[in-house]
């Protein structure tokens, strides 16, 4: 039964406000886990969860499909690609006030429903032209459902079920990494490339009606919180011109006019960036976290390691289908068993990090993920996928199950408990980011020129390719083994989220505790 306080009056209820008005405050009480509402809080976020994931990394099996169905040449590939990265990135920051001003729970149903229409879109595109606008559209969907869904879940769930809760969400969501590629390679196999867009369908429709009977989250703030749409035009107007400048810059020239053009006004804008925060009374971007040499030299390191990774498994699936003769269902599989190991080795990673701290680990892991580049780009044709492409992969899952939950730790540990959310959130930036720029790059580090096909520059650019994102998992090594500190690192938990980006807790009683614990994944 919901009841009203005054507003701006105290309370302890452990229950989330909503401004009515600024008079007063209807208060809407929070759920246990084992309730409907709780299950269906569960379902919703663990499924929102895998169909964001599946529109970020399941097109890769399908690259060659498309270009050959619509005759889309490499940069149009290319932006099919990080067209969703960029707005995903670019608008997440700023998302999560939209939840906080409106609701988590009305923020995450305008974000699946933005993502359903879409991917139905996608999967009837008649050009790439269309292909790429529906593409940058379900961007600015997982924009919207990435904080709401994991804010939802933190401040309608009763506190002392959120660690529980968010375990279980962690666990589930962390399955689609598993079948998700192997599922659409076997779909663009016996069907066709368009029914890889359709894979999220029945999982965002089973989210919706999973939603039914859980309540609104809105926080107490809502009525005074203030968006920061001068920065989120200079980021997105910023990333875009960069991203397309890289993607292009190796088929048309680096000295092209408009290579050139876009480089500078990309590099323009994310320098407005700056000032730009420092006005605003609610930024996206807190500058001030920044102070921090670790925390900002463990995002340097996000930037570039996970851009790595992203940009390895993109050729890798290439690699494998365009060069060495795989099917698309059989591309999309190569990387499940470092799937597997990765989901054996976080929870120890976890328990060890209390023990010895994120420094050593975060390096080790950062090097075995660069050792993996290596031996894949090493790794003869003929060597088959035993010998030559399942070492890699085990070594891969070795690496990120010894990295992702140290990072996490490292990352919320370099800030106070106040900005916790914040710290979380602009980490989960940093690694999409790094995706989007990586991704970009992938024709200029395979040597794609003008007149060269894809299928010509794997031939003689895979290896050269896989082995600098090698070097990169060294750098990101280094920037850990020097800037990152074992000192004041507390065991992984999930940050209570950020008041300005859609993750805040809600007011819960003083003599309960604001943090929660969790596995330390990566979220998307």
């Amino acid at each position: 039964m919901e009841r009203r306080i005054p507003a701006g009056g105290r309370h302890h209820s452990g229950v989330p406000p909503l401004l009515r008005g600024g008079s007063e405050v209807t208060v809407a009480p929070l759920v246990p886990l084992p309730s409907t509402a709780g299950a269906g809080l569960i379902a919703a976020t663990v499924l929102s969860s895998m169909a964001g994931f599946l529109d970020a990394s399941v097109v890769n099996v399908a690259v060659p499909a498309i270009g050959a169905d619509l005759g889309a040449g490499l940069v149009a590939l290319q932006w099919s690609l990080t067209g969703y990265l960029l707005t995903a990135a670019a608008l997440l920051l700023v998302s999560g006030a939209l939840a906080d001003r409106f609701g988590r729970r009305r923020v995450l149903v305008t974000g699946l429903v933005v993502m359903l229409v879409a991917s139905v879109v996608c999967a009837v595109a008649p050009s790439v032209g269309i292909l790429i606008l529906a593409r940058v559209v379900q961007g600015v969907g997982a924009a919207l459902v990435v904080p709401s869904s994991l804010a939802l879940l933190n401040g309608t769930l009763r506190v002392a079920d959120r660690g529980p809760g968010i375990g279980v969400w962690a666990g589930l969501a962390s399955l689609g990494t598993l079948v998700g590629p192997f599922v659409g390679g076997w779909l663009v196999d016996h069907t066709s490339w368009r029914a890889v867009f359709l894979l999220n369908v029945p999982l965002i429709l089973a989210a919706l009606l999973a939603l039914l009977p859980v309540p609104e989250s809105v926080t107490g703030r809502a009525g005074r919180l203030s968006l920061d749409g001068v920065g989120a035009v200079l980021a997105v107007v910023g990333l875009a011109a960069v991203i397309d400048g890289l993607t292009v810059g190796a088929s048309i020239g680096w000295t092209s006019p408009r290579v050139l053009a876009e480089l500078v006004v990309g590099a323009g804008c994310l320098l407005l960036l700056v000032p730009a925060e420092r006005r605003v009374r609610a930024p996206m971007l807190n500058l001030s976290l920044f102070a921090s040499r670790q925390f900002s030299a463990i995002n340097v390191a996000t930037i570039v390691l996970y851009g790595a990774l992203a940009a390895a498994g993109y050729l890798l699936v290439l690699h494998c289908e365009l060069t060495l003769g795989y099917t698309a269902a059989q591309a999309g599989a190569v990387l499940i068993p470092s799937s597997v190991i990765f989901l054996v080795l976080s929870p120890i990673s976890g328990a060890l990090v209390r023990r010895v701290g994120p420094r050593w680990l975060m390096s080790l892991g950062a090097l075995a993920v660069g050792v993996s580049f290596f031996w894949l780009a090493e790794a003869p044709p003929e060597a088959g996928y035993a010998q030559g492409i399942l070492p890699g992969a085990l070594l891969w899952g070795v690496g990120l199950g010894l990295l992702v939950t140290p990072l996490t730790a490292a990352v919320l540990a370099a800030v106070s408990d106040a900005d916790l959310g914040e710290a979380s959130a602009i980490s989960d930036v940093a690694a999409r980011l790094g995706g989007a720029i990586l991704v970009a790059l992938v024709p200029a580090l395979i040597g794609v020129r003008a007149g060269r096909g894809l299928p010509e520059a794997l031939l003689s650019g895979y290896r050269p390719g896989m082995i600098l994102l090698a070097a990169l998992g060294v750098v990101a090594a280094l920037i850990s083994a020097i800037f990152v500190q074992d000192s004041r690192t507390p065991g992984p938990r999930f940050a209570p989220p950020a008041p300005f980006h859609g993750c805040a807790l809600p007011d819960v009683p003083e003599d309960r505790p604001l943090t929660v614990a969790g596995p330390g994944q990566r979220r998307g």
